[in-house]
């Protein structure tokens, strides 16, 4: 469907507007993405949402250069991006997707959503209901007040939220903070005279030579880092020793990058941690906030210590306010904020959007961020900090709701391309970019989990 350039600029702004306050991107004019902008159907416009986030990576990256660069993007390859672990194939074989028991589980008063891929976050689940197995907890969530299930859950270590209306949200403390503030919020400072990275237009891609840290987790951040490898960015990625990614949630957003292990809970995990920090350009905080303050890697710790770094957050439910400090994941996020009750087939059982797309928009803004950033701190001489949460994104999506038609020969499936790795054979959705008129892929397939020196190359 297409959007006059009223429409087209009213959801421009919904995710643009931070970028546009501080001077960042003009994202106004040639629209880097082609084909219909709807595909998936439902009572919430997770296409435009979709695209528009893709689109301002595109954006980011022509601004790098005069003429602009030719980055763009098509609206089939954005679908399939947003789906990319349901399509990935790992030596022929899929990847899980949800645990047995992450899912909705009806209380005495409502639904609950429950989150249980990590095991130490199921042991938490079963913790907090009083069981060795997962056998009775439909059964235990049943006799608890939605409320209580969810504190109860939370106070163990797990993660949970009851299902909400979009008003009931909004009205909460929680919920009103959590909308507050740009899409993207950027905080920016001088940058006194130093070494930095710049775009060469000799390179082969775009992002060469641009070192990003990596400390994130599960889909936003990692897919953050993974579009910025697959634009040529060398990007380490560091886990914690105690709590060790899912395998196939590490090939799925592993592409282009190397990984290690580092215990930044220790004297010499943190020493190597503030080496890496020396060298690199940017760095992504995928933990709650203030989780790695401790090791003297809070925001404002890292913007003293490292005057020449961008410094990207990613949280859940926002900076402050009673849940800030809260564990949360893309559909816990999708329950409390009114989604799922949006997504109900019936009126009654809580649905869900057709993707992980607060995961993905919100990785995808948090790359454009870096992006637009990394080219204001060579043209402009100032650098700076972003923060994106998923409850903010959620907030967004909303903001972008209308009524729209889907179109019935939308694409022409999806394709496919195949990498030898150190995992086997992988069948997997490529970048989601053409760059220069030409087909993007990954420049190599992912690293095996913690192997990799953790050292810049």
């Amino acid at each position: 469907m297409l959007h006059s350039e009223e429409e087209r600029a009213s959801m421009e702004h919904v995710l643009g507007s931070g970028f546009h306050e501080h001077q960042l991107l003009e994202t106004a004019g040639n629209w880097p993405v082609s084909g219909p902008i709807a595909w998936w159907g439902g009572p919430l416009d997770v296409e435009q949402l979709a695209a528009r986030s893709v689109g301002l990576v595109c954006s980011a990256l022509n601004a790098l250069a005069t003429p602009p660069l030719r980055a763009a993007s098509a609206t089939a390859d954005i679908a399939a991006a947003f789906a990319s672990s349901a399509h990935l194939r790992i030596a022929g074989e899929s990847t899980q997707g949800f645990a047995p028991h992450s899912g909705f589980y009806r209380t005495a008063d409502g639904w609950i959503r429950t989150h249980a891929n990590y095991p130490h976050h199921e042991s938490a689940l079963k913790s907090a209901l009083g069981m060795s197995s997962g056998s009775g907890i439909a059964d235990a969530l049943a006799g608890l007040p939605a409320h209580d299930a969810q504190e109860r859950i939370v106070a163990a270590g797990g993660v949970a939220a009851r299902v909400r209306s979009r008003q009931q949200w909004l009205s909460s403390a929680e919920g009103k903070v959590a909308g507050n503030g740009h899409w993207a919020q950027f905080s920016m400072r001088p940058l006194a005279s130093a070494p930095f990275w710049k775009y060469d237009p000799r390179a082969g891609l775009p992002l060469q030579g641009l070192k990003v840290l990596d400390l994130t987790r599960v889909i936003a951040g990692p897919t953050a880092t993974r579009t910025l490898a697959a634009f040529g960015a060398q990007v380490l990625r560091v886990d914690g020793p105690r709590l060790p990614e899912l395998p196939w949630q590490h090939v799925d957003t592993g592409f282009g990058k190397r990984s290690t292990v580092l215990d930044a809970k220790s004297a010499a995990g943190r020493a190597k941690i503030h080496e890496l920090l020396q060298g690199a350009d940017a760095v992504i905080l995928g933990y709650r906030p203030g989780a790695l303050a401790a090791a003297g890697l809070g925001r404002d710790e890292l913007a003293q210590r490292y005057p020449r770094l961008i410094i990207a957050e990613l949280g859940a439910w926002g900076y402050s306010g009673p849940w800030a400090q809260r564990r949360g994941f893309d559909s816990v996020v999708q329950a409390a904020t009114g989604i799922a009750q949006a997504y109900s087939g019936d009126g009654r059982t809580p649905g869900a959007l057709p993707v992980q797309a607060l995961d993905h928009a919100t990785g995808y803004g948090l790359a454009a961020a870096i992006i637009a950033l990394a080219g204001t701190r060579s043209a402009q001489g100032r650098t700076g900090a972003v923060r994106f949460s998923l409850a903010r994104t959620a907030h967004a999506l909303f903001a972008l709701d209308e009524e729209r038609e889907c179109p019935a020969d939308f694409g022409s499936g999806v394709q496919l391309r195949q990498m030898d790795s150190s995992y086997g054979m992988l069948e997997y959705v490529p970048p989601p970019f053409s760059f220069a008129g030409h087909a993007m892929d990954y420049p190599h397939p992912p690293a095996p989990y913690g192997e990799s020196k953790p050292a810049w190359s």
